[in-house]
């Protein structure tokens, strides 16, 4: 289920893609089904289930509002009143390859490939300094794709891939003070490749302070470590920003030339960046295929712009979703995973559909839940609390590794025995088809979200049809799924505290520059 298109993308690297490598949407069981015999549960269904006859009427409007998504990547000079219009991303993954093709090295991708292999020979640790859509892509990336434990790997089984970790995403003191703790513990010798550090910084527009500030204090700490003429101290500093910037002309002051910097194109917004360098080059540095992302993304892409409805995933999701949330209320909109290593895609997938949907008092409230691990903590109140909520599950189909088996013991307190030739995801698949075997009987609708396996290219597709969908529903909604005016107010108020207050720093201070 899942694949759709207007017109022939423009200059395309062909993928050949078997119909098992597709991410698909799977529906069917929140579609209230005719039953002859009435029943109180059926009653609750055809109130809280989708109509198969309004989700058919419903086709021709969402195909409709595909050609304005599809027309708006080529419209110049916009009307004021659809400002932002930022639809670069669409086409973003196969400009991407086909630069690639033609010339390798010198090309975005290339040069994406040639900086990350030169931080992974020079550095052992790089940090991500980002917030919101600056580095949740990467974050995704980074949870979903490498081993779950890759920083407590030794370097060996690391492949020679740097620990990674992630700042600049809050203003909590004791959490960066803690960062700092780790670095003064753990590297020593700037001369040991394992012992030194890197960092990526992103913001698109360089006034973002969370990322700002940190990044102010993650480079004293490195001045301080390298030596502040040291020429290794500047080679420790990538930075990734818009074309006009408070954060470019930084880095311009500070010595970086523009050679030496990632340019966020000005049509790709923030949440919308996953496919640009703010998650190219983490993600190249982590050792993951890119080229692998941006195939399966192109793919999705292609997938959107020419399938009908029958076989396209992003104009089912937006169309379901849209229908679920508007007339029958599910204002709770719940992507519950099943598997934990999919957790920070939700985290991603939240952030997108928050600032890209929450406008004018509308748009669904998004919530990340992993199973089965949150059934136990939220499970309660999704199968009998408020009539709110629609779940998407997403499941993969195949375990990445063999499986762990319960097994046999001597002692069997535990009455586990039975299920002694069940492996983990046997397990897994029971407590899959038994929740939403409850939820439907309990008339609350859930979906399923279905990648083949846990790859760089399923996952390309996934985040491009998650963002493909969003401006879909944008668009059937009404609002502009570009730009996020709400944010705004909260930034504005901090800068007008900090300039009225004292300029007086509150506890011990940590002397960054000593030793420099």
């Amino acid at each position: 289920m899942g694949v759709t298109t207007l017109e022939q993308p423009r200059s395309r690297e062909q993928h050949m893609q078997l119909p098992d490598e597709n991410v698909d949407y799977q529906f069917q069981r929140l579609m209230y089904r005719h039953n002859e015999t009435w029943t109180p549960l059926t009653e609750l269904q055809s109130q809280h289930f989708l109509s198969p006859d309004r989700l058919e009427a419903f086709k021709p409007v969402v195909t409709a509002v595909r050609g304005r998504v599809v027309a708006e990547r080529d419209l110049q000079n916009a009307p004021a009143k659809d400002l932002p219009l930022q639809p670069g991303f669409i086409d973003l993954p196969q400009k991407m390859l086909d630069g690639f093709r033609r010339r390798q090295d010198v090309s975005d991708l290339g040069r994406i490939i040639r900086i990350a292999s030169g931080i992974k020979e020079t550095f052992g640790r790089v940090v991500i300094l980002g917030t919101g859509g600056s580095y949740l892509g990467a974050r995704a990336l980074f949870d979903s794709l490498c081993h779950t434990y890759h920083n407590e790997m030794p370097g060996k089984l690391r492949m020679g891939k740097p620990r990674i970790y992630f700042e600049g995403n809050s203003l909590d003191n004791d959490a960066l003070q803690e960062f700092f703790e780790l670095l003064d513990n753990t590297c020593v010798d700037p001369a040991l490749t394992d012992e030194r550090w890197a960092m990526v910084v992103i913001s698109k527009s360089g006034d973002t302070i969370e990322t700002s500030a940190t990044y102010r204090a993650v480079k004293a700490e490195a001045s301080r470590y390298y030596g502040i003429k040291s020429e290794i101290l500047h080679q420790s500093i990538v930075p990734i920003t818009g074309a006009t910037s408070k954060l470019r002309d930084l880095c311009r002051a500070e010595g970086f030339t523009d050679d030496q910097m990632f340019t966020i194109p000005d049509d790709v917004g923030g949440r919308f960046s996953v496919f640009t360098p703010v998650g190219l080059l983490p993600a190249a540095i982590m050792g993951l295929d890119v080229r692998a992302l941006l195939l399966g993304a192109a793919a999705m892409s292609k997938r959107f712009l020419e399938e009908p409805f029958e076989r396209n995933p992003v104009l089912q999701f937006a169309a379901v979703n849209y229908l679920l949330t508007e007339e029958h209320k599910k204002s709770t909109r719940v992507m519950a995973v099943w598997s934990k290593k999919l957790e920070s895609i939700g985290w991603w997938y939240d952030q997108l559909l928050s600032e890209s949907l929450g406008k004018i008092g509308r748009g669904a409230t998004p919530l990340t839940v992993a199973q089965t691990r949150d059934l136990h903590s939220r499970g309660q109140q999704h199968q009998d609390g408020t009539r709110d909520k629609v779940v998407n599950n997403l499941v993969v189909r195949q375990a990445k590794h063999p499986p762990v088996m319960v097994g046999m013991a001597t002692h069997n307190e535990d009455d586990l025995n039975q299920y002694s030739r069940r492996g983990f995801p046997d397990l897994q698949d029971a407590a899959f088809k038994g929740t939403n075997e409850a939820y439907e009987n309990a008339a609350r609708p859930t979906a399923d979200l279905v990648l083949p396996s846990v790859n760089e290219h399923a996952v390309g597709q996934l985040l491009q049809m998650l963002m493909l969908a969003t401006v879909v529903e944008g668009r059937l909604m009404g609002v502009n799924p570009y730009g996020h005016p709400g944010v705004e107010p909260y930034r504005q108020n901090m800068i007008r505290i900090l300039k009225s207050t004292p300029n007086l720093p509150k506890g011990e201070v940590r002397d960054a520059t000593k030793g420099a």
